[in-house]
């Protein structure tokens, strides 16, 4: 059979293996970061699949690209209105908080590993950021939430936690390698990084809306095509003029999620499945590279570490980081015990390779090992952390109905359902006697596990969830209306 016919098998078969997987994640919370990387490692040299993978530059490759979708996915994904009064400790806890967690981690590394200094700084580095996919992936398998405002906080910090451990991770390695550079250099290069990444990312986002409401495409499957290509060339051009690559994507894909433009969600859900085809080709990709035989000599100093990072670190860079904040410190305990590692670690870990870095191999693995044993320790006692802090809070899922309604230009109007309760005056009442404001449609009705087609001497009962196309103004009187008690 030609080479290219069995690489293609093998493409499909582990595509099709972790997705499938991916059912176990729910089932048995089990985060499908492990769930991925153990296909991987299976599929590899060391496993059944006897695939040998041994490039770095290669895997190093695929992180990048891979990180670039799904890092813009989450941005674009982000609920704003949740997100905006958390953006204060957000922005703090994914700098500062990533600073201090790389130089205790690192402190901790010189003297287990034996590492000097600047080798020391740089693990830390690379195991600073978060991962919160990870977090509400075992929560939602056991039906848990988190209060407010601790899931948009979480989900916002490690939105944006990864372009400062990826600035550190480089900088580290700058000076490894580069002789008679300063750690004073690195203050300059941070300014200009953030500041030309910020930049950029709000700027491509701001033309993205401007090219896509005039473009006016034919065919609609080309605008997640041309999507793609923005999303890569924000991150290039970030690139090209000494900025923040990754800061760029996560600025355009937060600015865009708010933003009104054509066929904005078909895009949406086209570019949430290519995160989740970005993930599962970046961890079995990395999942390959790994040699568990090379892993087992450090599983003593490996868990020594991944403890300190958990107990330590990751706690006192959070509760200093939130001391101006009015957070409680329950709370501050449960943002600091959350802090898994994921997927970014491991990618930032084949960087010390391509730079020739004597420690890459002990580095990679060391950070290898910090991921899987913090997502297995960490992972499992959520669920048990967040009841003991009393802040766990029932799952609240969206209801899916069979219509979709697009928000675009010159149409003030957003689809919202709307609650009757039981109490209501309106329950009991025809649509026709409700009185709706003017420009507020009654579209559908859900009751139970029924949708009903609405018309004017439909009857409304206590417990109806209404489907509403209105603006917010006749929302809101509708909503207040219905609010109203039966005398």
């Amino acid at each position: 059979m030609p080479q290219i016919e069995i690489i293609l098998l093998w493409v499909a078969v582990l595509i099709f293996v972790s997705v499938v997987s991916s059912k176990l994640s729910d089932r048995f919370a089990i985060p499908v970061l492990l769930l991925f990387l153990t296909i991987g490692i299976l599929a590899g040299s060391e496993g059944i699949g006897k695939i040998y993978f041994n490039n770095a530059q290669a895997a190093k490759s695929i992180g990048i690209v891979a990180l670039i979708f799904i890092i813009f996915s989450g941005g674009f994904d982000t609920n704003w209105k949740e997100t905006k009064p958390i953006v204060g400790p957000g922005i703090i806890l994914s700098t500062l908080g990533v600073l201090l967690t790389a130089l205790i981690t690192g402190y901790f590394a010189i003297y287990i590993l034996k590492f000097s200094f600047l080798e020391g700084m740089l693990l830390g580095s690379i195991v600073s950021s978060t991962d919160a996919a990870a977090v509400f992936t075992i929560l939602r398998s056991k039906r848990i939430g988190l209060k407010k405002p601790l899931q948009p906080l979480l989900e916002f910090e490690s939105g944006s936690n990864d372009p400062m451990a990826v600035f550190l991770t480089v900088g580290f390695i700058s000076l490894l390698t580069i002789k008679n550079m300063s750690i004073t250099a690195l203050i300059p290069q941070f300014i200009l990084d953030m500041s030309m990444g910020g930049v950029i990312g709000y700027l491509m986002a701001r033309f993205t809306v401007f090219f896509l409401n005039r473009l006016k495409l034919e065919y609609e499957g080309l605008y997640p095509v041309i999507m793609i290509s923005l999303v890569l060339l924000t991150y290039v051009t970030a690139v090209f003029l000494k900025g923040n690559g990754f800061l760029a994507v996560y600025i355009a894909g937060l600015m865009l999620g708010q933003a009104e433009f054509p066929n904005k969600k078909m895009i949406m859900k086209f570019h949430n499945g290519l995160a989740w085809l970005m993930q599962i080709a970046m961890f079995v990709t990395l999942g390959l590279l790994v040699y568990p035989s090379h892993i087992v000599p450090l599983i003593g100093k490996g868990l020594l570490l991944t403890i300190l990072l958990m107990v330590i670190a990751r706690p006192l860079s959070v509760f200093f980081c939130l001391l101006p904040f009015k957070v409680s410190n329950r709370k501050k305990a449960m943002v600091a015990w959350v802090g898994l590692r994921g997927s970014v670690p491991i990618i930032l870990a084949t960087f010390p390779f391509m730079a020739g870095i004597p420690q890459a191999d002990t580095i990679f693995n060391i950070v290898f090992f910090v991921v899987v044993a913090s997502v297995f320790i960490q992972g499992a006692s959520i669920p048990i952390v967040s009841k003991i802090l009393k802040l766990d809070a029932p799952l609240s899922n969206r209801k899916k109905y069979p219509i979709e309604f697009e928000k675009v230009e010159g149409i003030d109007a957003e689809l919202t359902d709307v609650i009757v309760p039981y109490n209501s005056w309106a329950a009991g009442k025809k649509i026709m006697d409700l009185k709706t404001p003017e420009k507020c449609l009654i579209m559908l009705i859900s009751r139970g596990e029924k949708f009903i087609i609405p018309a004017g001497p439909t009857v409304i009962e206590g417990g109806d969830v209404l489907l509403v196309l209105a603006n917010d103004t006749d929302l809101k009187l509708l909503q207040d209306s219905l609010t109203k008690l039966n005398n």
